[in-house]
């Protein structure tokens, strides 16, 4: 539950400096904030995903 917590708190974090940003006039710190967004929770799952990985290997299907 905390990690989807802190995955919802990065996406309101991003989507309000987005908004800021785009109707400041900077559409590419805009686009560079959102990818930033993204690369952060991709970086915070990988490490689930390996422990999912890890857990389904070890099931004989």
């Amino acid at each position: 539950m905390e990690l989807v917590i802190k995955i919802a708190l990065i996406g309101i974090v991003v989507a309000v400096l987005g908004q800021i940003l785009s109707r400041s006039g900077r559409d590419e710190y805009a686009m560079l904030t959102v990818l930033a967004g993204i690369l952060a929770v991709v970086l915070m799952l990988l490490p689930e995903l390996d422990e999912l990985r890890s857990t389904l290997g070890s099931f004989d299907f």
